[in-house]
């Protein structure tokens, strides 16, 4: 599987990106495109000395999302951000997925308006797996919003329906 990650979002990014993105890659066996300041990306991954040996390919983007920035602003003044490229590689289909310890509200702007939502959904919805004693239960929304009318939890039903049945094989 070939994962986006955005190398700039987060807390301490991207020492800390960068560190977990190497200990996935030698445990599972995943292909991963880091997305950010390709300098500071580099810098990071030189600390270990056999990096070039793991399926990791480096895609700079020259603008970073910081925290405290308004998701509006943002889709608008930040089109060469981390985010935005790495959400492009997987309309492209060069990746499965993207992953971002980032701005949330600027993760969730811009898949909306890159990738798109599914036909007859009207929000986006953060999905997390959390662990069973018989494998995974899906959880819809964990965090992107915070006023929700029933339709719309109907809908992250049906969403969460399909991530179960794509990726695990089973609802």
């Amino acid at each position: 599987m070939k994962i986006v990650v955005d190398a700039m979002g987060g807390d301490y990014a991207p020492k800390a990106v960068v560190e977990g993105v190497v200990m996935a890659v030698k445990e599972c066996n995943v292909q991963i495109t880091l997305i950010g300041l390709s300098g500071l990306i580099e810098a990071e991954l030189s600390k270990f000395e056999d990096w070039a040996e793991f399926p990791i390919e480096i895609v700079h983007a020259e603008d970073v999302v910081e925290m405290h920035e308004a998701p509006s602003k943002v889709l608008r003044s930040k089109k060469k951000s981390s985010i935005k490229v790495g959400l492009d590689l997987v309309k492209s289909g060069h990746a499965s997925a993207f992953v971002s310890a980032g701005n949330t509200g600027a993760v969730l702007a811009f898949a909306t308006f890159t990738l798109r939502l599914l036909k007859g959904v009207d929000r986006p919805a953060i999905a997390i797996q959390l662990p069973t004693l018989k494998g995974y239960s899906i959880l819809l929304d964990a965090g992107a919003n915070v006023d929700c009318k029933s339709v719309q939890l109907f809908q992250f039903g049906i969403m969460g329906h399909s991530f179960s049945k794509y990726i695990h094989g089973k609802v």
